[in-house]
């Protein structure tokens, strides 16, 4: 992939230093996707708000859900950057096995490493709304006994912001991070 919005380059702008640590946990160096954002600093400074909900123990559904959602959101809309950096921060941290990454990179939601309900209608819901921008509604009905309303508007949201991140990413070409997985990698 060719870089087509350089990210910025240390040494940063006082403002834009802060606005980079605040995006990051302490020590963590930001990354190119945020090094990207940050030449449109007030677009930057509006993101942050919504995806610290989308990424905190406000969000209604569990850090395994959003990780499940995220990878497979990412995995379809084949941006390999937001997925390698889920996959490096989060996967192990939510139990997601080997077999359950490549599933959700290249697999299905009736791959045999789906063993709950929850985790299945949750790949299905992602897909769903990836090929038909909607969920009909027996979907919905297998959705429904699973999560609350609240934990459906996030799943539903949550799906559409990494569309979002996944469209800018791969749109300005942002070079994958050295730390992060490929999807060859799981295969």
């Amino acid at each position: 992939m060719t870089t087509r919005i350089e990210p910025l380059g240390p040494p940063y702008p006082t403002e834009i230093d802060e606005q980079l640590r605040s995006l990051m946990p302490p020590g963590v160096p930001p990354l190119l996707l945020f090094r990207t954002f940050v030449k449109n600093a007030p677009m930057t400074a509006a993101l942050r708000a919504w995806g610290g909900y989308e990424l905190s123990d406000a969000m209604s559904l569990t850090t395994r859900d959003r990780e499940i959602v995220i990878n497979r959101v990412c995995a379809r809309c084949a941006c390999e950057y937001e997925w390698g950096v889920h996959v490096a921060f989060f996967a192990e941290q939510v139990e997601l096995t080997q077999e359950q990454i490549t599933s959700l990179t290249h697999g299905t939601a009736v791959d045999a490493c789906w063993t709950t309900e929850r985790d299945r209608v949750l790949i299905e819901a992602v897909d769903a709304l990836h090929d038909r921008a909607s969920i009909d509604d027996d979907l919905f009905d297998r959705l429904r006994p699973v999560f609350d309303e609240a934990q459906l508007l996030d799943l539903f949201l949550l799906s559409g912001w990494y569309h979002a991140i996944s469209y800018c990413a791969n749109a300005a070409g942002v070079e994958l991070e050295d730390f992060a997985p490929r999807f060859a990698d799981y295969t």
